[in-house]
């Protein structure tokens, strides 16, 4: 018959199936291999030190808050603008992502996650003044059918240095 024996260092594990054979019974009763004291080794830990990702989640609120603050400084009229402005950029980066040119994936989340923060002061705001979530929404719908279409903050400044680049060819041609 044969028999497996698995032996390491502190671990010991034992098959024989001769000794699980009987003269009445001829069939195997295989119930697995039973092994004693398994550990697995620690894995080595490649931060620094184990307060370095503590101290990155505190600088990150400290952004945050201090974003915040700014947020909350501005007018809602202010706020407004700068949705508008930054759901323009939001564009633009799909614009670029589609047509396979350079752009920082890392964007998309900061615009959103800069709106979504607007929206929320906006919407602390209207709790403030005492609406009401129903007229909260009607009115959201009303002040998106009144937003005038125009171009993001880069476009314009784009647009703004093509201009002056023709103006100034203009110039050397005269």
């Amino acid at each position: 018959m044969l028999g497996l024996s698995l032996a390491s260092a502190s671990n010991t594990a034992i098959f024989n199936p001769s000794s699980l054979l009987t003269k009445n019974n001829l069939k195997s009763s295989f119930h697995g291999i039973r092994v004693k004291n398994v550990s697995l080794p620690k894995m080595p830990s490649f931060s620094s030190s184990p307060s370095s990702s503590k101290l990155s989640s505190v600088v990150m609120m400290a952004k945050r808050e201090e974003e915040l603050k700014e947020i909350r400084a501005k007018s809602t009229e202010q706020i407004n603008d700068e949705i508008i402005d930054i759901k323009g950029e939001l564009l633009m980066l799909r614009l670029q992502k589609s047509a396979r040119e350079e752009f920082k994936s890392s964007d998309f989340r900061k615009m959103r996650k800069r709106v979504a923060r607007m929206l929320t002061v906006r919407r602390e705001r209207e709790l403030e003044e005492g609406i009401k979530k129903r007229l909260s929404r009607k009115l959201d719908k009303q002040w998106k059918k009144s937003i005038v279409v125009r171009p993001p903050p880069s476009l314009r400044k784009k647009q703004e240095e093509e201009r002056t680049a023709e103006a100034a060819e203009a110039e050397k041609a005269t």
